[in-house]
């Protein structure tokens, strides 16, 4: 029954993937890099609030050491890059309005710069809300619809292992 059920999702997918949010994303900023070196590891996932004012998460951190040098995730023109409340940010205007924001950064590109996809941006520095380093990164449109960055990236192609003759012993 469970592999007919992973069959199914599998086989709808495809289907059901325009229902969801953010799924054109990766049709308006078609070669869309990762911000850091793979893989990636996510420390806090997207949490939408339910209100544009409410609480929530805002983006997604990634776990990086502090130096670890960050990318354009696509190409673009650098709408900002400075200080907001002590804490470095850079923020990308990308293809199709869409913005892209990384904290904490010292920005290596300034203010009406472009940019190009994979080209180094930023430098993490410390002070992130993690309890380890990390980046945070965001995604917006317009100026106050967020978006799950990590719709941005193409995704991984499922595999599907057999369940017999295992290496590690399986059956």
């Amino acid at each position: 029954m469970t592999t007919l059920l992973l069959t199914l999702l599998l086989a709808l997918a495809p289907a059901l993937a325009p229902a969801l949010p953010g799924a054109l994303v990766p049709a308006l900023v078609p070669a869309a890099v990762r911000p850091l070196p793979a893989p990636l590891s996510v420390a806090r996932w997207w949490d939408p609030p339910p209100t544009p004012y409410a609480a929530g998460h805002r983006g997604v951190d990634l776990s990086a050491p502090v130096g670890e040098r960050v990318r354009a995730v696509g190409p673009g023109r650098v709408h900002y890059a400075g200080q907001v409340a002590g804490r470095g940010v850079l923020s990308l205007t990308l293809p199709g309005g869409l913005r892209t924001t990384y904290e904490p950064v010292r920005p290596l590109v300034a203010e009406g710069e472009e940019v190009t996809a994979g080209q180094e941006v930023a430098v993490l520095t410390a002070g992130s809300h993690c309890p380890a380093p990390c980046l945070h990164w965001g995604l917006l449109s317009g100026e106050n619809t967020y978006l799950d960055p990590l719709t941005l990236l193409p995704r991984p192609t499922p595999r599907l292992l057999p369940t017999t003759g295992l290496p590690y012993g399986g059956t």
